[in-house]
């Protein structure tokens, strides 16, 4: 495809957009959409395919397919949610759009908006938060219904229109916001609410939603109150109690006038108990970003002293999951194949666990650790007849590889994992 830009359309759109937006549509790879294309299908005809995007976006002809219905368990484990997967040539259409729009939304959030952001993570967040419960007893922790599922268009589109001025773009943000959900049977649900929670440009649309119905409005009623907020999850900092409780109802309020609610069960009021704080209180720990806030034994920096400190570590939740995800990958089994096999399976996952997880009090992914090595001691019985019936020589087999070879797995290159066989 030309990568010079045209006049002879409607819409000025670059083909070196479209291509850039590819490139970073194709970095992220994902399922296939309705049309059941995928990028290998996709590249087969790269050329005409870049273009036929370009010249409908052009021409403002673009109309997108239906986002198809995709069921995830819930990390939290009650129920499932329902992604709404673009085709890829969506994807790249949208991604045209988001990094169009985005240098110019993205600088008017706050500071403490941290979801969906360019230098910016939810490993900030969860270090913002950890420095203001130590300052702070209460903290609200709230979380918005359905947001993705919810988000109203007319409310949505006024923020749209406000910070976004490019024509097409506005065309194409409103053609995705009403584009229906294709169910595996073929069902189509007409959709008149909510922007699809898997398309690329759903949650640069999210954050602009969430700025004007809570960030600035924080900044106009609670003034001295401090929060963070990553996409629908959020904390915000209380002196009391009873300060607490008056944010939460009106909050509460102020979701219902923009046609949203907090979610019943995942918003709470919890108490920062630490060393300091006395009193018994009905809620001491909560869940933000994968992590658990709750008392804590801690060491002072010389790890001379010990104390009950109030800090965030992996979440049970967290554990179970990724648990979940190395069962799931039956290394016993794997008996035909090797270590190193294995280990190409096990390092991605476990590199990036490990890099989330590990930021604070990566003690607490100790039990992960021990998991994976007992199913790696699974299959060294199973695959050595010698070890079959003797666990504890397929233990020290284990240490002893793990001693010669620390860098065939992640975990081993810590001396101190290499013992959890």
């Amino acid at each position: 495809m030309n990568l010079k830009n045209t006049t002879s359309k409607p819409f000025l759109i670059g083909k070196r957009q479209v291509y850039e937006a590819y490139k970073a549509v194709k970095s992220n790879n994902g399922a296939a959409g309705v049309d059941g294309q995928t990028f290998e299908q996709f590249d087969a005809n790269l050329k005409r395919n870049l273009y036929k995007i370009w010249n409908r976006m052009s021409s403002g002809s673009y109309f997108p397919p239906p986002v198809r219905a995709v069921s995830i368990p819930k990390k939290s484990g009650d129920g499932e949610r329902i992604l709404g997967v673009p085709t890829v040539s969506d994807r790249i259409a949208q991604m045209v759009v988001k990094q169009l729009i985005e240098p110019d939304i993205d600088p008017i959030f706050l500071p403490d908006s941290y979801g969906y952001r360019p230098r910016k993570s939810a490993l900030d967040a969860v270090g913002v938060a950890r420095k203001r419960c130590w300052k702070y007893d209460w903290v609200l922790e709230f979380d918005v219904k359905g947001l993705f599922d919810n988000i109203d268009h007319e409310l949505l589109l006024r923020a749209v229109r406000k910070n976004v001025k490019r024509p097409w773009a506005l065309l194409y943000i409103e053609r995705w916001l009403t584009v229906p959900m294709e169910l595996e049977d073929g069902t189509r649900i007409e959709r008149s609410r909510g922007t699809p929670q898997g398309g690329v440009v759903s949650p640069i649309l999210s954050n602009l939603f969430m700025h004007y119905t809570f960030d600035l409005w924080m900044t106009r009623a609670h003034p001295d109150l401090l929060w963070c907020r990553y996409a629908d999850d959020g904390l915000v900092h209380c002196r009391t109690e009873q300060e607490a409780q008056a944010l939460k109802a009106d909050l509460q309020a102020r979701l219902a006038e923009c046609r949203l609610e907090l979610h019943p069960t995942k918003t709470k009021i919890v108490y920062c108990k630490d060393a300091r704080r006395r009193g018994t209180y009905p809620n001491v720990t909560f869940d933000f970003l994968g992590y658990q806030f709750r008392p804590r034994q801690v060491a002072n920096a010389a790890r001379t002293e010990f104390f009950c400190g109030y800090t965030p570590a992996v979440s049970p939740a967290a554990l179970k999951s990724m648990r979940a995800t190395i069962k799931s990958l039956h290394i016993p089994r794997q008996t035909p194949g090797t270590l190193t096999e294995i280990a190409e399976q096990v390092n991605p996952l476990l590199r990036g666990w490990l890099a989330y997880y590990g930021r604070y009090s990566p003690s607490a992914m100790t039990s992960v650790i021990r998991y994976i090595n007992r199913k790696l001691k699974a299959w060294v019985c199973r695959k050595y007849k010698r070890y079959r019936f003797h666990k504890t020589r397929a233990s020290n087999y284990l240490q002893r590889l793990a001693q010669r070879n620390a860098d065939l797995f992640v975990h081993w290159q810590s001396s101190a994992n290499r013992m959890y066989f």
